[in-house]
């Protein structure tokens, strides 16, 4: 068995909570993290279903993508599904975790597992986010800045891209006079002390700044540290929504979307009017997508699948670009497949199952 809280911790690290919009529910829905858990079953969504499948697979913990509810529950006395499955999953002594927007915004999520059962290359988020970076300047004795550095980059701090324990630095002096009831790392009580120090800069993500703090504070031999954190508006190419990329061939529309309806299993595709061009460039987003098809357009995608577009929306594509909308569930769909390789890979040997149910609230007649 293993703890609730060490599954949520693997959990959080791929999929931070701090990249969940402001009105997702993403998290623990129910459940207590120092719950051991015999297995856990994964589901896009959880019914009541679901919640019986897990039952009857001796798994005590479901892990689904969408949450029960968006809106918080007030009431607790089983008049719709969210509050049954609540009161059956308490009883049961069952934990329920979800990893819905967060999940849509990490590299290798929801839009980027689609994006690979379609056989696209070379694949980008399509719109990378801003707001989600920090810059920290601190300043440290010189014969300490190695260490200080280190302990930054340990924490997560320093990483531009593909490239680590990126940095600037900048030698310098700092003054100080200690006060008293202090113990000076140097200098002495009441006497104005001239330091040779270093000016330490590097980029920390928002959700890792009390992380990377209490690795400065622990770490930095002042008894005061002199820090600066400041908000950037950097593009963040490894987090952000949806995906692009290219197919291996090119293809005509027709062939394309014919592809697509088998790799998806769509019971129909609603699409706008053919350009008749080939598909040399494909954007795709996981779940309501409708929000990126100007940044489709401008990456120049020749194809935009996603889905839940509305009437007056397919209009917007204005003969640029081809809608292909094959469905929520359609669409989300190998999400599960991203849970399971990730739980699979930091706890081989432990019972990761896929639910048997389909969750798709529509049907094709």
């Amino acid at each position: 068995m293993i703890p609730l809280k060490n599954i949520i911790k693997e959990l959080e690290v791929f999929a931070p909570p701090a990249f969940q919009e402001d009105y997702d529910n993403s998290g623990l829905q129910t459940g207590n993290p120092e719950t051991n858990i015999a297995g856990v079953l994964i589901t896009l969504d959880v019914t009541e279903e679901v919640l019986e499948e897990a039952i009857n697979r001796q798994c005590n913990l479901i892990l689904a993508h969408h949450p029960l509810t968006l809106k918080g529950i007030k009431t607790l006395t089983g008049k719709n599904e969210p509050e049954r499955i609540l009161i059956k999953a308490i009883k049961n002594d069952l934990a329920i975790y979800s990893a819905h927007t967060n999940l849509d915004s990490v590299e290798n999520g929801v839009s980027t597992a689609l994006a690979r059962r379609l056989g696209l290359q070379n694949i980008q988020i399509l719109e990378p986010r801003k707001g989600l970076l920090l810059k920290l300047v601190t300043f440290v004795p010189r014969d300490y800045a190695d260490k200080i550095r280190n302990a930054l980059f340990t924490a997560g701090a320093g990483h531009i891209g593909n490239y680590d324990s990126c940095s600037y630095n900048l030698t310098g002096e700092g003054t100080f006079r200690a006060g008293e009831n202090t113990n000076p790392f140097a200098g002495q009580q009441g006497e104005l002390h001239h330091e040779k120090e270093e000016r330490v800069e590097t980029v920390v993500p928002v959700h890792l700044k009390n992380k990377v703090l209490q690795s400065l504070l622990s770490t930095h031999p002042y008894e005061e540290v002199a820090y600066d954190f400041y908000p950037l508006e950097n593009v963040w190419n490894q987090v952000g929504f949806g995906a692009i990329g290219e197919p291996e061939n090119e293809l005509a529309e027709e062939e394309f979307l014919k592809q697509l309806k088998e790799v998806t299993n769509a019971g129909c595709i609603r699409h706008t009017e053919l350009r008749k061009k080939p598909v040399k460039k494909v954007a795709v987003c996981g779940g309501s997508g409708s929000f990126l098809l100007h940044q489709a357009i401008k990456a120049g995608a020749d194809l935009f699948v996603s889905a839940d577009f509305k009437y007056h929306q397919f209009a917007e594509a204005d003969g640029k670009i081809v809608i292909a909308d094959i469905g929520h569930y359609e669409s989300e769909q190998f999400t599960k497949e991203v849970f399971f390789e990730l739980l699979t890979k930091k706890f081989p040997n432990f019972a990761v199952r896929l639910s048997n149910v389909s969750t798709n609230p529509i049907k094709y007649y």
